[in-house]
């Protein structure tokens, strides 16, 4: 992403400072942002998405905006399947044992938490925000592409994602 981030500054001609830090250590002061927010760049391969949530409330401003997307939690009941197979349900919604893909050798080569939608409630509330929306993107009218196990058919039917918008309560 780095690597991107340098071209795109280099194409674009903005330049803007660019990290690579532990996301549950960041190397920034308390209060130095007005807003944080992550596509499936971090959460859903943070396994103690508890301490995310507290270090991203800690470097907010008071007001700030958390805003996140993960793999919405009802999909992993599902199989990774664009076709009928991927319609029913084989898994329960409550194990939250993560997805584990590995190398012919045993080696993880990706890794993704799965946490219930309470689960990511509990986690914002506990580490002080707000949580002000949830928005599940449906399938968009017209799109007839399969895009990995996603199809029409199942997009029209539930969200892949589910995007968490929360803020750090404005001082008082």
């Amino acid at each position: 992403m780095l690597r991107h981030a340098k071209l795109a500054a280099e194409r674009s001609g903005v330049h803007v400072p660019l990290v690579q830090a532990d996301a549950l250590a960041m190397p920034f002061q308390a209060g130095t942002f007005d807003t944080v927010h992550t596509a499936f760049g971090a959460v859903p391969f943070v396994a103690d998405s508890e301490a995310l949530m507290r270090e991203v409330f800690r470097v907010l401003r008071p007001g700030g905006a958390w805003v996140f997307a993960v793999t919405h939690p009802m999909r992993w009941i599902f199989l990774d399947d664009p076709g009928e197979a991927g319609l029913t349900a084989v898994h329960s919604y409550f194990d939250r044992r993560p997805y584990v893909e590995q190398d012919s050798t045993g080696v993880p080569t990706y890794v993704e938490a799965h946490r219930t939608f309470g689960d990511r409630v509990r986690e914002l509330t506990a580490a002080g925000f707000i949580l002000c929306d949830v928005v599940e993107p449906e399938w968009p009218p017209g799109h007839e592409e399969v895009w990995g196990q996603w199809s029409p058919l199942r997009g029209r039917l539930f969200p892949g994602t589910a995007i968490f918008v929360a803020r750090r309560p404005a001082a008082v």
